[in-house]
């Protein structure tokens, strides 16, 4: 897909295929190590994602052979940074179905969602308008809000899941008031795993006049996304997550949007000319990637990428989904385990807590164990108060993990159980 061409139907998975899940948990080595003499058991791949060999190899081969700076050199070894970098946007283009001219490049969701709020929502909204958030988003999509609700005078208004952890659509369409100007929703829990029904949502919110911005970081790397068929204004998500380097993500943007908006950040690349009686702005979307961006981290996104389309996104989404089922199972076994978030529509995370356990205790025991789980609020304080919680443990699974480690992780939870007794 060139940067200009038209958005393409999406060609059908091969029929059939199998899946040599062994030979592809070989590809992360960081995978083979042991932590404290314990085989390493990774399960906090919602925090951030493991990286396969061609990532890694990617990122060495740019500063081996290619490194230089993007758009700003002639020579060789420039042009062959700027035709990496350019590469990166348009196979994520093409992974999420969408323009490249319309995929801003920055360093992650946190970025992009800054980027909407201060150049598309800043200029645009007044006192008495209202920018609706629902409750389970983490704070990336909370705070750039009330940043700017607070020069605008707006309000942040959020909504309340269900004690599933589900989404109440007509709750939620009933808060699209006419004086919502922008509704800022996730599309995967990081938290609770809830998968919404973002296409849903984002038509009734299309019909009310209502502008909306989709945090995709935890759907992004673990099921098919078509921006395109979803039909927001504006869809974030970042690269660690998705196998790739830290700093790397993306932000999309409808055209209309992103040729009205101001730059966030000036500097180089993001001009046309400039002098002391003015400055012309170059186009969407480099007007919005001023300075020099990660480029050896974009050229390992394009690997992960790659990687991700070729072990095949639906085949990732069905051995996730029976990660899921074989963790929440072993959970509920095991007893005395509360399990957070409960949608029917859930991706692989599960934030649980434990009867009589703090869940820092938990997970420093966990470790010593040799298996990472994350403790805490998972930057979603409100969430976490709303079911009345302090902290929870998080266990997120990914299509490298196996049922061995989830049978590991269910033993050494019931070891430490018995030591916090």
């Amino acid at each position: 897909m060139s940067a200009g061409s038209p958005v393409q139907p999406r060609p059908p998975a091969p029929a059939g295929a199998r899946v040599d899940w062994a030979r592809v948990r070989a590809d992360f080595p960081l995978l083979r190590r042991t932590v404290h003499g314990k085989p390493l058991v990774y399960l906090d791949s919602a925090n951030t994602g493991q990286k396969p060999a061609p990532v890694i190899e990617a990122v060495d081969a740019f500063y081996r052979r290619h490194n230089a700076n993007v758009s700003r050199a002639v020579h060789a070894l420039g042009t062959e940074a700027t035709e990496a970098y350019e590469a990166a946007r348009t196979a994520l283009a093409g992974l999420v179905n969408v323009r490249g001219d319309e995929l801003v490049l920055c360093s992650g969701t946190t970025f992009a969602i800054n980027l909407v709020a201060y150049s598309w929502a800043l200029p645009r909204l007044k006192a008495g308008d209202v920018i609706l958030v629902t409750r389970m988003e983490h704070h990336a999509n909370i705070v750039p809000w009330q940043l700017v609700a607070e020069r605008t005078g707006a309000v942040v208004r959020p909504v309340d899941p269900t004690p599933d952890g589900a989404l109440d659509l007509d709750t939620l369409y009933r808060a699209m008031t006419p004086e919502v100007k922008l509704l800022a929703v996730t599309h995967v829990s990081n938290v609770l795993g809830t998968v919404n029904p973002v296409r849903e949502i984002c038509r009734e919110a299309r019909r009310r006049g209502i502008a909306t911005v989709v945090d995709g970081s935890q759907a992004v790397p673990h099921m098919t996304v078509d921006v395109a068929a979803i039909g927001c204004d504006f869809y974030a998500f970042t690269g660690h997550k998705m196998c790739g380097p830290t700093g790397t993500g993306a932000l999309w943007g409808r055209r209309e949007h992103l040729q009205a908006m101001p730059p966030f950040l000036g500097g180089g690349e993001m001009i046309r000319e400039v002098s002391f009686d003015g400055t012309v702005f170059n186009d969407p979307p480099h007007r919005f990637e001023a300075g020099t961006p990660n480029i050896a981290g974009f050229a390992g996104l394009r690997a992960a990428v790659d990687y991700l389309q070729g072990v095949g996104m639906d085949a990732i989404h069905a051995r996730e989904a029976e990660l899921l089922a074989h963790l929440t199972d072993a959970l509920d076994a095991a007893g005395g385990v509360r399990i957070l978030g409960r949608a029917p529509e859930k991706a692989a995370v599960v934030s649980f807590l434990v009867d009589g356990a703090h869940a820092h205790d938990l997970a420093t025991l966990l470790d010593l164990e040799g298996v990472a789980v994350r403790s805490g609020q998972h930057c979603a304080h409100p969430l976490l108060q709303f079911y009345g919680v302090a902290a929870t443990c998080r266990a997120s699974v990914a299509f490298y993990n196996t049922h061995e480690e989830i049978d590991a992780f269910v033993a050494a939870l019931q070891k430490v159980r018995r030591l916090l007794a």
